[in-house]
């Protein structure tokens, strides 16, 4: 072949590579083409490739051999190991025509695959400047790997590397998407029982669908007895239930119980805390139930498989056991409901849950103070507010108001902070956001339900806040020369209607210039003569107080709310944020 020859069969390769590995961002389905068009490159018998995922210590390797189903085959091995683990470690390729007496072959790749191994061709994938993992070809039909072939492998490279990574990107975004949808559409199936057996059981099979498990369970604390006692459990022969009854600090389920800390154990054999309960466990993951940091449980899932469990897998669980831990609780109170007649202790439990997700203390910002207050009236009721960090020098406020009082509007409040929160972390804008929130609740929320609030982003270091207000209190601007401007701009009242369309705003805060969020718990307050306590007032005493610290703000409007309040009057919920620029 004359080298202007070479170059046109390899320009035409590029090409036919370029359209072949970028129609589409299947994973699978891109590895499989890579690997059928790594053999059709070098005239290859077979092909294997794997990315590095640096939190794993070994490699996903997917093997093709069309010799005889030409299906591609998945197994896994060591990071390090054979010509391809060399290759990665050094960043080097290899042509490799003779193996016999080579150190670094890795035999056990032909007891997998069941192909002899000749020759081997070695290439790192560089893509955008980094080593992303590595693709090899195998057994030449004739003769033996040359520079040639090197060459070939090394011009398709970038374009490879790229392609996997691209679409690695694309399966976490749409795996994220999906499984963020399925954590709320679990959520939902968890809210709607309150006994505790079909709880557990939904909970198990909820869990089937997020992360994949051979036998596991939910166990819940018995602080009483100091034991971990298993309520509910999946798989286990029941031979081995006396090794199942733990005391908190035995096995894994019992350290995770102790120290409130998830564990996973990629291999059991090699953690002197495992008790083996399951004679096929492999590899296994614990992770706590926790309400307000106080131990209500232990998820423990277990898998047959080495390696089953990753970061990942603890980011799902972590999340699912915090929905389901609202339901655990809530179907524990219902059965002390049951027998106690108390609704006073339904009440209680119902608020200690609802202070957790309130902030534990006011955000410290640069050139800012910003103070939060929420005192509970004798009912549990549905006001929240919150400061959620987004990036550097961006912090999301929110301030709402659920209809309805007790533990439905408690648990309707759960709901949007759950909706809200999820939605702030797939960065959409405020109005896409708010319309988010509201489809959500829409679907989640009996008729005649609903909830106002209003979210914003402050920008501190450009002093921009950017807000909505769906369907809530007016907030107050006090600028520097007494004037007042009100946040009205946003839309409707979340969770009735799901057409409905929301706008933002944004505000430049000057120094000295004070923001009051509020529920309508302070301006809803009536004296002995029917009078509202109102916005009118409110404003007056900012104003008057203005040059005071925020805390001291609130502390002063608190005060006056109480002293103008009549004596019959019942309260609601108070909750305010007052937000000040210092410079």
């Amino acid at each position: 072949m004359t080298e202007n020859n070479r170059h046109t069969k390899v320009e035409k390769l590029l090409l036919e590579a370029a359209r072949v590995i970028n129609s589409t961002f299947d994973y699978e389905e891109l590895n499989e083409r890579i690997l059928r068009l790594v053999m059709g490159a070098v005239d290859a018998e077979a092909a294997l490739v794997f990315r590095i995922d640096h939190n794993r210590e070994d490699v996903k390797i997917r093997f093709l051999c069309c010799q005889d189903d030409c299906k591609m085959k998945v197994f896994f091995r060591d990071l390090g190991q054979g010509v391809a683990g060399w290759a990665a470690r050094y960043q080097q390729p290899v042509i490799l025509n003779d193996i016999t007496d080579d150190p670094r072959v890795d035999r056990k790749i032909e007891e997998y695959t069941g192909l002899k191994i000749r020759s081997l061709l070695t290439v790192p994938l560089i893509g955008k400047g980094q080593m992303i993992g590595v693709v090899e070809a195998i057994n030449k039909f004739k003769d033996g790997f040359t520079e040639v072939d090197l060459d070939i492998l090394t011009g398709l490279n970038n374009q490879m590397a790229v392609a996997i990574d691209n679409a690695r990107l694309y399966r976490d975004v749409k795996r994220e998407a999906l499984e963020k949808n399925l954590l709320y559409e679990i959520g939902k199936k968890l809210s709607s029982s309150l006994n505790l057996d079909i709880l557990l059981n939904e909970i198990m099979a909820s869990l089937k669908q997020v992360v994949n498990y051979d036998v596991g369970g939910i166990f819940l604390v018995d602080p009483e007895q100091n034991e971990i006692k298993s309520i509910y459990t999946v798989g286990y022969d029941p031979q081995f239930d006396d090794r199942i009854q733990l005391k908190i600090g035995q096995g894994l389920v019992g350290l995770v119980a102790k120290t409130n800390a998830p564990m996973v154990v990629a291999d059991v054999t090699k953690n002197e805390h495992y008790v083996n309960a399951n004679p096929s466990t492999r590899s296994e993951i614990v992770v706590p139930i926790k309400v307000d940091d106080r131990l209500v449980g232990v998820i423990n899932l277990e898998s047959a498989e080495l390696n089953a469990y990753d970061d990942y897998s603890l980011s799902l669980i972590s999340a699912f056991a915090s929905q389901a831990a609202i339901s655990l609780e809530r179907a524990r109170l219902h059965e002390n409901l049951i027998t106690s007649k108390k609704i006073e202790e339904q009440l209680n439990v119902a608020r200690i849950i609802q202070r957790t997700f309130l902030p534990k203390s006011n955000p410290v910002l640069p050139g800012y103070d910003i103070s939060g207050t929420n005192l509970s009236s004798l009912q549990v009721g549905g006001d929240y507010y919150d400061f959620i960090k987004i990036v550097s020098d961006q912090m999301g406020i929110v301030i709402g108001d659920v209809s309805g009082k007790g533990i439905p509007a408690a648990l309707i409040m759960a709901s949007f902070r759950a909706s809200l929160i999820a939605e702030i972390r797939n960065n959409y804008s405020i109005r896409t956001i708010c319309e988010k929130v509201n489809t959500l609740l829409c679907e989640s929320l009996e008729p005649g339900n609903f909830v106002t609030a209003v979210y914003g982003v402050l920008d501190s270091k450009n002093h921009i806040f950017t807000f909505a207000n769906c369907g809530h209190d007016l907030p107050i601007l006090l600028k520097n020369n007494d004037e007042t401007d009100y946040f009205r701009e946003g839309g409707p009242v979340l969770g009735l209607s799901p057409d409905s369309k929301y706008e933002s705003r944004a505000i430049m805060i000057q120094p000295g210039e004070v923001i009051v969020f509020y529920t309508d718990g302070v301006t809803e307050v009536f004296n002995d003569e029917g009078e509202a306590f109102g916005l009118k007032r409110l404003v007056e005493i900012v104003k008057t107080h203005k040059n005071e610290p925020a805390h001291k703000i609130e502390e002063i409007i608190v005060n006056e709310v109480k002293n103008f309040a009549g004596k019959k009057h019942v309260f609601d919920d108070l909750t305010m944020i007052i937000l000040k620029r210092l410079t």
